[in-house]
């Protein structure tokens, strides 16, 4: 009988045991369901902050994606004023050299009776004309050509039954390009 009652009372205190163990249980399972049903009687909605930090997290990426617009957009515009001051200041050093371009052209079409002094100047007018040319500089064809406003500067009309209408007869100035930019204008005479 001894064993019987030990067994019993052994068999009570499991009880009460378990029995503590299961409102233990139960009282832990509570705490959570408050405190999650707090938090969100606080805000009025549990997503609320996950809502406002992916707005945040928009609004700077968009912050983000202008700046590296706008950064990209000054460096094309940087690289093409670059560009532009480049040919501004190619097309300005070329344009002061034309007139000594055009006197030289001139002596050449002058007679001389001394062969060595043509042979200078025709000598200096070849480097000239080759370091223009390695410049970019193309000289605007004229004579024979159809007029454009856009490269000729027509400073007479004649009537000419031989040549074509708004075509060139002849050529006072000569004209040049950088490539599609003008320099100087050819000044032109124009038939019919």
């Amino acid at each position: 009988m001894a064993k019987s009652k030990s067994t019993h009372e052994m068999e009570e205190k499991r009880q009460s045991t378990s029995g503590v163990k299961k409102e233990k249980q139960e009282s832990k399972n509570i705490e959570p369901e408050i405190e999650a049903t707090d938090v969100v009687s606080e805000t009025g909605n549990g997503s609320a902050p996950l809502e406002t930090l992916q707005n945040e997290l928009s609004a700077e990426r968009d912050k983000y994606l202008r700046l590296a617009a706008e950064y990209d957009n000054f460096r094309k515009r940087s690289a093409k004023e670059r560009e532009m001051i480049y040919t501004d200041a190619r097309t300005d050093a070329i344009s002061r050299l034309l007139p000594v371009y055009d006197n030289l052209e001139r002596a050449l079409k002058m007679e001389c009776s001394d062969e060595a002094y043509y042979k200078g100047v025709e000598m200096i007018m070849t480097g000239l004309t080759e370091v223009l040319a390695d410049m970019g500089v193309r000289v605007i064809p004229a004579v024979g050509e159809p007029f454009d406003p856009n490269r000729h500067n027509a400073v007479m009309t004649i009537k000419d039954p031989e040549l074509g209408e708004n075509t060139i007869a002849e050529e006072y100035q000569k004209g040049f390009t950088i490539g599609d930019r003008v320099i100087r204008f050819s000044t032109v005479v124009v038939a019919n």
